[in-house]
C-alpha cells in the first residue's frame, strides 16, 4: 500500500500544558541514562574497547553525557569489510521493503519524540525549540526518503524506439562512509544515513565525536525496527585513528560528510587517490559551512529585518552552517538597523537549554568557546566595535554571549571566515548593489537573503546573490525537507540539495538494459 502524501512533521507547541510536561519528562527519563557505557557495533556484534570517548553536557562540562568505545584502526577495517559482505543481499532487498524501514523508524521516532529532544539538551545544547525542530526534521528525512525510493523504483520514462524493449533503473553503489556532524546530530545523522541505506547500499557510521549518544539512540531505534545487522555499522572513533581508514579503504564506495571546510577538502584528497584494489572512483557528498548574509536595503520593513536576522544569527548559538554571520546594511539605515538588533540581541535569554525559558545554550565545546572568543578580538583589533555581548557568559559552561559587531570592514577576517558562534558582523555599505557585490566576496555559497520591497531589487538578487539557498524578506535559517532541498556552492560543499527530488541519485547509479525484439 502506497504511504500517504509527504507533509512536513508539525512543530511542537509548547505553549499546551500537556506538551510542557511531556518535554519535563523526558529530560527527567534521559537523565537518568546518562554516563552509561556504549560499544561499538559492527554487523550486529557489540565490541568493547579498552580506548574510551567520553560524551560531555556542555552545559555542565562535568557532567558525562555517555562512555563510548573507540575504534581501532583494525575494527574500522573490519566495519568495512563487515558492510560489504552485507551489502552482497541487502542490494536485492525490494526498494519498498527498505522503504518500509524508514516509515517504520519515523513512527517510532514521533512516538519518542521528546525523549530524542531531551538527548540533543543534554549532548549539544540545544533549546526545547531547536531540539523540536531538529527531531522534526530527522522524522521528515525518514518520512521523505521513503517515499523518493518508491519514487525512483517505479518505471522510469525513456524514449521508445521500435525493435527494441529498453529499462532503465536504479541500483545503488555499494558501501558508504557516513560522517555527520554534531549541530544537528539527529536530522542530518538520520539524513545521510537514511538516504544511502533505503537507496539499498550499507553504511559504516562514525557519529561525530561530540554527539555519539544521540548517534547511539538513531542507531538503535533502527535496529528495533529490525533493520538486519550490518547494513548500519556504529563506529564511534576519532578522525585521526580511524576517519582516513574509513576514507581510503578500497572497498569504500562513497563518503557522505558533513562539517568543516578544512575537513571536507581532506576527505575529496583522500577519497580522489585510487588504492591498490579499488574498482571504482569514489563518490563524494560533502557540505561544508557557509558565510551567510542577509543584505538589508533601505527600502524595507526595519523592524522585520532586524528580527530575521537575529533569529538567524543567534538560533543554537549561531552553529549553523545557514547561519547569518553577516548583516551587510545600506548606509542610508545603518544606524537604525544597528540600533534594532542590539536590542533585539540584548533582550536573549543565554542558560541552560533544559529551561524551557532558554533561547541560548552554550556552545557545544571549550575548543569552539575559545575559538569564538578569539575571534571577536580579531574583530575589534581589526577595527570593528562591540555593541552587544563580546565575551562568555557568566557560567561553568562553555556559554558565550550573543555578540554583534559594528562597522566590520568587507575584507576583516570576521567578514570572510566561518566563526560557527553566537557572533553577527554589520558591515555597512553605499547601497544595495555594492550589498550584493560584500555578500558575494567570500569562498563559500550557502545560504543568504535580501530584506527589501523593491521588486526589481529582489530580482536582480535572485540572480547575482551566489548561494544555494536564498531567501527573500524572510530569515536563512530554518530549511524544511521537501519544501527547501539544501545544499550550497563554492567551498559549501558538492551542493547536494538534501531534503530535495535529486538527493538519492547521490547514492545510486543508472543502469541501462535494451533487448532487441521483433
Amino acid at each position: 500500500m502506497s504511504p500517504a502524501p509527504y507533509k512536513n512533521e508539525p512543530l511542537t507547541d509548547y505553549t499546551k500544558p500537556a506538551n510542557r510536561k511531556a518535554m519535563q519528562t523526558a529530560l527527567a527519563t534521559v537523565a537518568q541514562e546518562l554516563g552509561r557505557e556504549y560499544p561499538l557495533v559492527i554487523g550486529g556484534e557489540e565490541i568493547t574497547t579498552p580506548d574510551k570517548l567520553y560524551s560531555y553536557n556542555p552545559s555542565r562540562p562535568s557532567e558525562v553525557i555517555g562512555v563510548f568505545s573507540k575504534a581501532t584502526p583494525e575494527l574500522a577495517v573490519r566495519a568495512i569489510e563487515t558492510a560489504a559482505k552485507k551489502f552482497e543481499d541487502w542490494k536485492y532487498v525490494a526498494p519498498a521493503k527498505r522503504a518500509d524501514y524508514l516509515f517504520k523508524a519515523a513512527k517510532l521516532m514521533r512516538k519518542r519524540k521528546f525523549e530524542f529532544c531531551a538527548a540533543l539538551t543534554y549532548e549539544v545544547g540545544k533549546s526545547w525549540g531547536e531540539a523540536d525542530a531538529d527531531t522534526a526534521e530527522a522524522i521528515d528525512f525518514l518520512e521523505y526518503y521513503g517515499r523518493e525510493m518508491l519514487r525512483y523504483a517505479q518505471k522510469q520514462p525513456i524514449v521508445k524506439i521500435k525493435g527494441e524493449k529498453n529499462e532503465l533503473v536504479y541500483i545503488p553503489l555499494g558501501v558508504g562512509v557516513v560522517v555527520p556532524p554534531w549541530n544537528f546530530a539527529l536530522a542530518i545523522l538520520a539524513g545521510m544515513t537514511a538516504a544511502a541505506v533505503v537507496a539499498g547500499n550499507t553504511v559504516v557510521l562514525k557519529p561525530s565525536s561530540d554527539s555519539p549518544y544521540t548517534g547511539a539512540k538513531f542507531f538503535n531505534l533502527m535496529r528495533e525496527v529490525g533493520l538486519p545487522a550490518g547494513v548500519i555499522n556504529f563506529v564511534p572513533g576519532s578522525g585521526a585513528a580511524v576517519g582516513d581508514i574509513l576514507v581510503a579503504h578500497p572497498l569504500t564506495r562513497f563518503v557522505s560528510f558533513t562539517g568543516s571546510k578544512e575537513v571536507g577538502i581532506h576527505i575529496n584528497e583522500l577519497a580522489a587517490k585510487v588504492q591498490p584494489g579499488q574498482k571504482w572512483l569514489k563518490r563524494v557528498v560533502a557540505e561544508m559551512g557557509g558565510k551567510d548574509g542577509i543584505v538589508v536595503d533601505d527600502q524595507c520593513d526595519l523592524d522585520g529585518a532586524a528580527a530575521a536576522t537575529v533569529a538567524s544569527a543567534f538560533g543554537f548559538q549561531g552553529q549553523k552552517c545557514s547561519a547569518a554571520s553577516r548583516a551587510i546594511v545600506c548606509e542610508k539605515v545603518y544606524d537604525k538597523f544597528v540600533a534594532k538588533v542590539v536590542e533585539r540581541t540584548k533582550a536573549l535569554t543565554v542558560g541552560d537549554p533544559a529551561d524551557q525559558s532558554t533561547y541560548m545554550g552554550p556552545v557545544v565545546n571549550k575548543g569552539s568557546m575559545d575559538k569564538i572568543l578569539q575571534y571577536i578580538e580579531t574583530g575589534v583589533k581589526e577595527g570593528g566595535r562591540i555593541v552587544a555581548g563580546g565575551a562568555r557568559a557568566d557560567s561553568d559552561g562553555w556559554f558565550v554571549a550573543p555578540t554583534v559587531i559594528a562597522d566590520v570592514k568587507p575584507s576583516d577576517t570576521i567578514a570572510l571566515e566561518e566563526i560557527f558562534g553566537p557572533v553577527l558582523a554589520i558591515i555597512k555599505v553605499k547601497n544595495f548593489d555594492e550589498g550584493l557585490d560584500v555578500a558575494n566576496n567570500t569562498e563559500f555559497g550557502l545560504t543568504g537573503g535580501v530584506w527589501t520591497k523593491n521588486k526589481k531589487k529582489a530580482e536582480k538578487a535572485k540572480q547575482h546573490f551566489h548561494v544555494g539557498n536564498f531567501y527573500i524578506n524572510r530569515k536563512i535559517t530554518g530549511a524544511f525537507v521537501g519544501v527547501h532541498p539544501f545544499g550550497g556552492f563554492n567551498m559549501s560543499g558538492t551542493d547536494s540539495k538534501a531534503g530535495g527530488r535529486d538527493y538519492l541519485l547521490l547514492f545510486m547509479q543508472a543502469k541501462l538494459m535494451s533487448e532487441k525484439i521483433k
